[in-house]
């Protein structure tokens, strides 16, 4: 006998977002995991019961097979972040020198995209960022173009004086959907088509 599936709720969509900016990088994620028996995850061990794996948008990655040298920081810092991210998959952007847009700078950052849990410095690893927040509020249009123009007209957040930024993230609250808005070629379709 076949499973009922029943139709979700659909949520409000005049409910809090969060816009933050959209960083030019690559997507990265850091897993941390108590006592893992999934031997095809790369692990690295951190010596206080917990193992953290490193991961790009698509796979698990290593030092050896790398994703412009993320694994290779998440090893040199495993021990703090899985100490101050705990057990789950950590999901933000590692970009900067030598990655997309760069930037100006002459390191890589990771910045995390959960605003909520990681926005407070005191309560995130020290090697880790978060993605700038730029506007909170009730969901309205006027606000996210206000928003962008804002961007556009000053620059990066995430670096102040840089001109050239990518665009924004909106977060929907209620819906728990993330949406982005790019300056330019908002219009143009990347990706494959489903």
């Amino acid at each position: 006998m076949e499973t009922f599936v029943g139709f979700s709720k659909i949520p409000r969509l005049f409910r809090d977002i969060v816009i933050t900016e959209k960083i030019d990088g690559t997507n990265g994620q850091v897993y941390v995991a108590t006592m893992p028996t999934d031997s095809d995850i790369p692990w690295v061990w951190t010596g206080n019961g917990l193992a953290v794996a490193a991961g790009s948008k698509s796979r698990y990655i290593t030092p050896a097979a790398d994703n412009y040298s993320f694994a290779k920081w998440v090893q040199e810092n495993a021990p703090e972040l899985a100490t101050k991210l705990g057990p789950g998959r950590h999901f933000g952007e590692w970009w900067g020198q030598g990655i997309q847009r760069n930037y100006g700078l002459k390191e890589k950052r990771f910045s995390l995209f959960n605003v909520t849990k990681w926005g407070d410095p005191a309560v995130r690893p020290e090697c880790c960022h978060v993605v700038p927040v730029l506007w909170e509020g009730n969901f309205d249009t006027w606000d996210i173009r206000s928003t962008i123009l804002t961007l556009r007209t000053h620059g990066s957040k995430a670096v102040p004086g840089y001109m050239n930024p990518e665009g924004v993230v909106v977060f929907h609250k209620a819906g728990n959907l993330l949406f982005k808005v790019m300056l330019e070629n908002d219009n143009e379709y990347k990706g494959e088509r489903t």
